[in-house]
This record gives structure tokens, C-alpha cells and sequence, in this order.
């Protein structure tokens, strides 16, 4: 998109149309009026929150690729969340929540694997000489985003020696059909009552985290004061300057002295600021830091998550479609393939939708988007995201290595 056609090129204006949205949807959600009701019956809120972002990116009113915003969001305020919400997490109780979770995400990494190659030979099938020649090599590039993200990419870019032409392609294919599947788990994630009482899966645990967090809001809170509000905002960016200054030093020092270590992602700055916030959140739960979750501190931390499900929405066009059609649907069925796998798989088990949601993301997404993810299904299991999208980034090279040798073999 030239900077020429965007209507709305400055920052501020953006930041300011964005955070009008997200009024208005609060706002309409939450409405009394008879419209209201029934349409936020169908369409979940946050949805919306990410949706009309992308209309505005897609139609040119603004530009969410030259915009700033988004590396705002994740460098600044994703992290700030993570400290938040945590705050008033029972570890334990994250941990406690059994084997599915991990089941689950690695059966969404099984599906990546083995989708690629599936949706290639389908499609190959039927376009052989479109989707002939090097289409595979990239193809292995969406793999490594996909199972862990931007640095388990590069790897296989240079891996599989991957032309920058294809590269492009193949970028916009991972950001679209990743931006779609998001938003059909936001809606998953508003009807997860539904789709777990169908499946009979047992959510006792995710019940019993979520009433042991709102038991301890419902005995604790109190009205916040400024020197309250002050404080969470003390805490929540102290902790996340502090995580980019240990990140900072611990990852040029990997790269420096065990270079080779690149591919769990281990040489990668926002690795460590996500990892390092996400721990001093936990380290801080089981302190006096805690009592500021009675001011409001997760709320403060949902607000800031909300900000960054717009800034992503932002990068999301839709128009792109008409420009790489052929290569859209190979990914629309290989995530196919990623999803149906992990419905079959949470069938079997009976997990709830929440293990699956959060599996599937913290592959697709990872750190950036695998909490707000879990945060919409309530923003106390946000840390399941992160700690599992942390994992991701550790079998991403591996998972995405073996889907490309499987590519190699069935590309026509």
C-alpha cells in the first residue's frame, strides 16, 4: 500500500481513531438498547475489536504496516499486561490445570507439520504448474512462523534457501490466513460454553482458576485511588523496562556466546522480554505486589491487551486476497487441516475449546497474540497463553525443518 493512497498517515490520529473503536465497542456491547443485544449476541465484541481495525487497513483510510503502533503495543504494552494479569494468578493453579493443554498444543504443531504438505499435494494436484518450482521452499518459511515465529521464519529462509520474491508471497499468506484463524478463535472463544457442554469436556479446572481469581477480586476490591492507579502503572512499566533492559543484555550475550542457539529463538529480544515479564508478574503474585489486583490492576492490563488486538488488526488487508488468490487457499487449507486435527484430537480427549484455542494460537501466533487469545476466554489464564507460546518457539525450527523435508517430497 503506497504511503500516497493511506488517508491517515500520522500516529496519533490512528492511535486515537483506534481507541474511539474500542469505546464504541465497549461502549454498544455493553448497551441496553434492543439492537444492541441482539447483534453482540452473534458478533463477540472483541471481535470487533480486531475486525474493524482491518477494514480501515484494508480500504486505505490508514497504513498498519508504516504505522508504529503495533511495535508500541508489543514492545510496551504487551508486556505491561502480562505483568497485570498475572498478578493475581495462582501458579499452581495454572500448572495444575493437567496434560491437555500440553496434548493439545503439540497436536497443533502436528498439524502445521503435516498440513503444509497435505495442502500442497491437494492443491499441487490441481495447479501443478502454479504451485511447481520453488513454492515449496517458501512455503516452509509460513511453517516456521507458524510452529514458532519471526526468528524459527528467518531460520528456514536461510535453510531452505528461500528467494525473496516467494518470501514476500509467502509473508503475506502467514499474516492473512494467521489473522483470519484468529479472529474464528475469538468467536470460538465468546461460544466456549457452548461448543464444552457439546463435547462434554471437563472444565473444572478453568472454572476453578477463574472463581479463585474472582472470589479474591469480590473479598478485596475497593474503589482505586490515584496513588493506586499510580502504583499499577509504576509496577506495570517498571517491570517492563526492566524486562527490556535484562533482555537486552541476556540476548546479545547468547548470540555472542552460543550463536547456535538462534534457533530456539534463545538469541531474540522479545523472547526474553515476554519470558522475563511473565516471570516477574508470577515472582510478584506471591508478594504485597498482589493486594493491586483489588484496585483494578487486571483490568488496567485488559485494557492495554485490548490496544494491541487493534494494532494487530491493523496489519490484517483483506484485499490481499485478490493478489496471491491460489496461494490463499493452500493456506486456508492447511490451517484446515491444523484445526480439524485439533477438534478431532479435543474431541477425543474431551478437552474444552480453551486448550484448543490456546494451542492452536500459541503455534499461530505466539507470544504477541496466544494471550489475548487466552484472555478472552477471562484474562486470569492469559500466562497459559505465554507459557505455551514460549514452548513454540522452542520446537519451531525443528517442526518446521521436518515439514519442509516432507514439502520437498510431495511438491509437484
Amino acid at each position: 500500500m503506497q504511503e500516497s493512497s493511506v488517508l491517515i498517515t500520522n500516529d496519533a490520529v490512528v492511535l486515537g481513531l483506534m481507541a474511539v473503536i474500542l469505546g464504541a465497542v465497549f461502549y454498544t456491547s455493553h448497551s441496553d438498547n434492543r439492537f444492541f443485544k441482539a447483534f453482540y449476541t452473534y458478533v463477540p465484541a472483541l471481535l470487533l475489536c480486531y475486525f474493524i481495525p482491518s477494514l480501515f487497513n484494508s480500504f486505505g483510510i490508514i497504513d498498519g504496516e508504516g504505522s508504529s503502533l503495533y511495535k508500541m503495543a508489543s514492545r510496551y504494552l504487551l508486556p505491561a499486561s502480562l505483568v497485570l494479569l498475572t498478578l493475581s494468578v495462582d501458579f499452581k493453579a495454572i500448572l495444575g490445570l493437567g496434560p491437555k493443554a500440553l496434548i493439545m498444543f503439540l497436536t497443533g504443531t502436528a498439524g502445521i507439520v503435516i498440513g503444509g504438505p497435505l495442502a500442497l499435494l491437494a492443491m499441487g494436484y490441481m495447479f501443478p504448474q502454479e504451485l511447481g518450482g520453488d513454492v515449496w521452499r517458501g512455503m516452509t518459511t509460513i511453517a516456521g512462523s507458524w510452529i514458532g515465529g519471526g526468528a524459527n521464519q528467518a531460520a528456514m529462509k536461510e535453510v531452505f534457501e528461500v528467494d525473496g520474491s516467494i518470501f514476500s508471497v509467502m509473508i503475506t499468506v502467514d499474516v492473512l490466513v494467521a489473522n483470519v484463524w484468529m479472529a474464528v478463535l475469538l468467536f470460538i472463544a465468546s461460544r466456549a460454553e457452548f461448543f464444552d457442554r457439546k463435547n462434554g469436556a471437563d472444565t473444572s479446572g478453568i472454572v476453578h482458576l477463574r472463581k479463585k481469581i474472582e472470589k479474591y477480586e469480590a473479598e478485596n476490591a475497593r474503589i482505586p485511588t490515584l496513588t493506586d492507579i499510580m502504583l499499577i502503572v509504576a509496577v506495570a512499566f517498571g517491570v517492563t523496562g526492566l524486562s527490556h533492559f535484562l533482555a537486552d543484555i541476556i540476548a546479545p550475550w547468547i548470540e555472542r556466546v552460543a550463536p547456535q542457539l538462534a534457533i530456539y529463538s534463545l538469541t531474540s529480544s522479545f523472547f526474553w522480554l515476554v519470558v522475563i515479564a511473565t516471570t516477574l508478574g508470577l515472582i510478584m503474585s506471591a508478594t504485597r505486589v498482589r493486594n493491586l489486583e483489588a484496585a483494578g490492576a487486571s483490568k488496567v492490563g485488559s485494557a492495554f491487551l485490548y490496544i494491541l488486538v487493534a494494532t494487530i488488526g491493523m496489519h490484517m488487508d483483506v484485499t490481499a486476497i485478490l493478489d496471491y488468490p491460489l496461494m490463499f487457499l493452500v493456506g486456508i487449507v492447511w490451517m484446515a487441516v491444523h484445526a480439524g486435527l485439533l477438534l478431532l484430537v479435543a474431541k477425543l480427549i474431551k478437552a474444552p475449546m480453551f486448550y484448543m484455542a490456546v494451542g492452536s494460537q500459541a503455534n499461530v501466533g505466539g507470544a504477541a497474540s496466544a494471550p489475548v487469545v487466552a484472555a478472552a476466554f477471562h484474562p486470569s489464564l492469559a500466562p497459559v497463553g505465554v507459557l505455551l507460546a514460549v514452548l513454540g518457539y522452542g520446537l519451531g525450527t525443528y517442526g518446521a525443518y521436518i515439514c519442509g523435508l516432507i514439502l520437498q517430497q510431495v511438491a509437484p
